[in-house]
């Protein structure tokens, strides 16, 4: 059986339209603050700044 990681699945959420468009993992151990990406939304149609908002199971 595989051993619980120190890593955690997140959603990316656009801060423009406010509608998640990622799901990614980070590790609780190296990355400590809230992730940052410029990622291309597809509601707005162009490139904005999304954020780390919940921790999915």
């Amino acid at each position: 059986m595989a051993k619980k990681g120190s890593r955690v699945l997140l959603g990316l959420v656009c801060e423009v339209c406010n509608k998640q468009n990622y799901v990614t993992e980070k590790s609780k151990i190296n990355t400590t603050e809230p992730i940052k990406l410029k990622k291309y939304c597809n509601q707005c149609k162009k490139q904005t700044l999304h954020k780390e908002r919940k921790k999915l199971s």
